[in-house]
């Protein structure tokens, strides 16, 4: 079973200090929960394990089955198992999903091998049809002109095709309605399983409604200040977030 662990991360973007000596560890099988107030630095976090280059880290280290991942690009993270569905997904104009999809797979395999066509639409289909996406998806170019649940239907099948060991959904419930929500909900609980680790980033326990977590963190000023169960995130949504300005625990549940 594959396991991330972070340890001790600092991160810094244009000198600006985001993360400050952050730990956490997860692993396949588990669903985590990352809450927190607006200016924590969860979407920052979610962006530094996946690379992305306009962020420093100034001190730790990220480990995936005990081995850095800090030196490698993005892709190369990628093709070790780690899925990042952003918060607002980004418009591919003139690209199907189903060509965006062909290529990302194409892209994970030996090189001079290729991918099989018939197999891939048949094992697409059955994704779409888990998912209950409809097919007309295929032929649409990536996102453009998508509703934001349907752009977030996108990434749950991208999910579900790449077949990673590692997602990071950093606010999949952002935008979206109760029902858009739900259907987000349930392709995520329907690809849940003992080979995929999910951590959700969310303000609210809304979405907890629907994925419940096995474990909760909350996240303030670039650190992980309290870990718990499902039941910590009912308490912050009845308390709010103000008791992380004085330290204070949360209170208990009435």
């Amino acid at each position: 079973m594959s396991s991330i662990a972070i340890q001790d991360l600092s991160v810094s973007i244009q000198n600006q200090e985001i993360i400050r000596g952050l730990d956490l560890e997860f692993s396949q099988g588990e669903v985590h929960a990352i809450m927190g107030p607006n200016g924590s630095g969860k979407s920052t976090l979610a962006k530094v394990i996946a690379g992305h280059p306009d962020y420093e880290v100034t001190g730790g280290d990220i480990f995936l089955d005990g081995e850095s991942i800090l030196g490698l690009e993005p892709d190369e993270r990628a093709r070790r198992g780690l899925f990042l569905a952003f918060q607002y997904p980004m418009e591919i104009p003139g690209v199907s999903n189903a060509n965006f999809l062909r290529a990302a797979l194409q892209a994970r395999l030996p090189e001079g091998e290729e991918l099989e066509a018939t197999e891939f639409y048949q094992r697409l289909y059955e994704k779409m049809d888990l998912l209950e996406i409809p097919r007309q998806f295929t032929a649409r170019a990536v996102n453009e002109g998508f509703s934001g649940g349907e752009k977030k239907r996108n990434e749950i099948l991208q999910l579900a095709m790449l077949e990673p060991a590692f997602a990071i959904l950093d606010e999949t419930d952002s935008g979206l309605d109760i029902d858009a929500l739900k259907i987000v909900a349930k392709g995520v609980n329907t690809l849940r399983g003992p080979g995929l680790g999910i951590v959700l980033i969310t303000h609210y326990q809304r979405l907890l409604n629907h994925i419940v977590p096995d474990y909760v963190h909350v996240m303030f000023e670039g650190k992980i200040v309290r870990s718990g169960g499902k039941e910590l995130a009912l308490e912050l949504e009845a308390k709010g977030y103000d008791w992380l300005k004085t330290g204070e625990p949360v209170p208990a549940s009435a």
